[in-house]
């Protein structure tokens, strides 16, 4: 691996890790001010670093990222410039778990593409193996985005940022 591949590796992974200790942190009512900066900032760069690799046509991974930008964009408003506000709150979780499903996502493609023992089950992604993982991941990541958005209340919103 080249070093672009191993920083964009590196920021995705660490993105995943601390987007994973920011949910949990939703769904104790807390707001973990550093974790959430540190996702979103990871986050970013790991949709942005993507278009660093050489590419000659828009690939489904662009496409992606252009995605997860938008959602990243709008929970980074929601949470700093419109301070959780009303459905800024709600607005801000769906987003926020929207950016990590799409770094999980891009994680299974790149496991069933890089792990030889996960190649061998579903060698071209259209397997049944390939498909359940990603069902398992999208259903997992819509019921914590349920969960997420009844409990992330904290009392005092705005004393916490």
């Amino acid at each position: 691996m080249d070093a672009v591949t191993i920083i964009h590796v590196i920021i995705s992974l660490l993105g995943i890790v601390s987007g994973y200790i920011v949910i949990a942190g939703m769904l104790q009512a807390q707001r973990l001010p550093r974790w959430t900066a540190f996702f979103l900032i990871t986050t970013v760069l790991t949709s942005a670093t993507g278009f660093a690799f050489p590419f000659v046509k828009l690939l489904p991974s662009h496409i992606l990222a252009v995605l997860s930008l938008i959602a990243l964009a709008i929970a980074i408003y929601a949470l700093y410039s419109r301070k959780l506000a009303g459905r800024w709150r709600s607005t801000y979780v769906v987003t926020a778990i929207i950016a990590q499903y799409f770094n999980v996502f891009v994680l299974i493609v790149q496991a069933f593409q890089k792990l030889p023992q996960l190649k061998a089950l579903a060698p071209t992604q259209t397997e049944p193996p390939f498909a359940i993982a990603q069902a398992v991941n999208l259903v997992a990541f819509l019921l914590l985005g349920y969960m997420a958005t009844k409990r992330f209340q904290p009392e005092n919103v705005h004393a916490s940022l």
